[in-house]
């Protein structure tokens, strides 16, 4: 007698959902995985998962729909069991879509490492954090930095932003920045991929995380993953680095998968120690010593550079930080306004009134972004309205806090400034330290001549 297959949805956001379905459910007998449903990124439902990538299993693909299709979704497809797949989600909110699945009939499940991860050749580094905006990206920067100092050939890997035509963007590979243009890359992705590329350093990124690890293995001594959002590693890390934010105290313990990255760290790093208040450093290090008191515990600060700090002091200014900081990441307070207090701005404007199009949704679905423009840049309609948006608001100058210039991109009718940001340790331990052990450990060449390690 053949056993019936079991009816599954993957509830995701074009990310840790297209992994799990891979590396678990891509040619797995025992499953039908009959929908994807979409969140947290704008026009990313009504789209298929290809057959080009679903495998012989799926010869007409996948469906993608919205996540409010839920309930509908798995009783007129008679769903077995939906698995949760994205990140940064405030504990509350996963146990209430738990409860919706349940509230339909179906199980409610998580994947994990054991299922998911993916095993290098090469040895692997993995930078996580607990929530999105910690400061991984300058992290994970400071640790190629080091690793190229010794000589050794580092590929990035990131953490999926697949938004545009998956099968075109299956196995991507940035070197240049004209490689950007060619793979056609959002502001997002264009944040997460210049920094490395312009320091030398190859990144990949893309949908089929198993084919991209092969195609980095061939080029790379060292892989380093540079995670998304606060979601555990894609591949089995031999060192492991996790960032927490004293900003936001006690969110270490309460987002998902933000804790089980915390859980997870060999090293974890405070980062932004020079802007917190001394009693929210507190509760993160309690947190720490709680959950993984055998951690290494690195302080760090991100120290900021203004390029024209003429342009804040005493001005009224628009602070415009990354997109996703202050959406799913609900940041407060980012570089761009820690900027703008430092320098004398005379007022902080209030962009809302000024806002249109997709930036005018985004302020609806994330009510407490506040005072400050979220350099959103999920597709070409959206930078237009940011353009738009930005040129609408009564102010004397911008202050550009995302990790590019958006003067790239966009034509900016006001002075503005950029707002730099690198991680810069405090005493010891130190990242230094704890990548030569690294080193070390794995027996990798060192530059000739180079004391780091003697």
């Amino acid at each position: 007698m053949e056993m019936k297959k079991k009816n599954i949805i993957i509830i995701g956001a074009a990310g840790r959902d297209f992994h799990n379905f891979n590396t678990y459910f891509r040619d797995n007998e025992e499953f039908n995985v009959v929908a994807f449903t979409a969140a947290q990124i704008p026009d990313i439902d009504g789209r298929k998962y290809p057959a080009e990538l679903a495998g012989k299993l799926y010869p007409s693909g996948i469906p993608i729909f919205a996540e409010e299709d839920l309930v509908k979704l798995i009783k007129e497809k008679n769903v077995d069991t939906c698995i949760f797949a994205y990140s940064d989600v405030p504990y509350q909110r996963v146990m209430n879509i738990s409860s919706i699945v349940n509230a339909a009939g179906a199980n409610f499940s998580l994947l994990g490492p054991k299922e998911t991860q993916i095993a290098s050749t090469k040895p692997v580094i993995a930078v996580g954090a607990v929530r999105t905006g910690c400061g991984k990206s300058q992290t994970s920067r400071r640790v190629i930095e080091l690793l190229m100092a010794q000589g050794l050939k580092v590929v990035a890997v990131r953490h999926p932003m697949p938004y545009g035509d998956l099968v075109a963007q299956k196995v991507q590979r940035f070197a240049t920045v004209e490689d950007l243009k060619k793979h056609k890359c959002t502001i997002e992705e264009m944040e997460e991929y210049e920094p490395h590329v312009v320091r030398g350093n190859v990144i990949y990124a893309g949908v089929d995380y198993e084919a991209i690890l092969r195609e980095a293995e061939k080029e790379a001594d060292v892989v380093l993953w540079d995670g998304g959002n606060n979601d555990f590693a894609f591949y089995k890390p031999d060192l492991m680095i996790t960032v927490v934010d004293p900003h936001r105290p006690g969110n270490e313990l309460s987002y998902y998968p933000g804790e089980t990255t915390l859980r997870l760290a060999d090293v974890v790093v405070i980062n932004k120690m020079d802007s917190a208040a001394p009693e929210s450093i507190q509760i993160v290090r309690e947190s720490i010593e709680k959950v993984n008191p055998t951690a290494i515990v690195i302080d760090a600060a991100s120290p900021l550079t203004v390029h024209n700090p003429e342009l804040i002091r005493g001005k009224r200014v628009l602070v415009v930080e990354d997109g996703p900081t202050l959406t799913h990441g609900e940041m407060k307070l980012g570089a761009g306004t820690v900027a703008a207090r430092k320098f004398g701005a005379k007022e902080l404007v209030d962009p809302r009134p000024f806002v249109v199009g997709k930036l005018a949704e985004t302020f609806k679905i994330y009510p407490n972004i506040g005072t400050l423009m979220p350099a959103m840049g999920y597709g070409d309609q959206q930078i237009r309205d940011l353009e738009t948006s930005i040129n609408n608001t009564d102010c004397d100058s911008v202050v550009i806090a995302t990790p590019i210039d958006l003067n790239r991109l966009i034509k900016i009718n006001k002075p503005s400034t950029k707002v730099d940001y690198e991680l810069q340790e405090i005493g010891s331990p130190d990242l230094k330290g704890v990548i030569c052990d690294f080193i070390k450990k794995h027996n990798l060449t060192k530059k000739e001549g180079c004391s780091c390690c003697s």
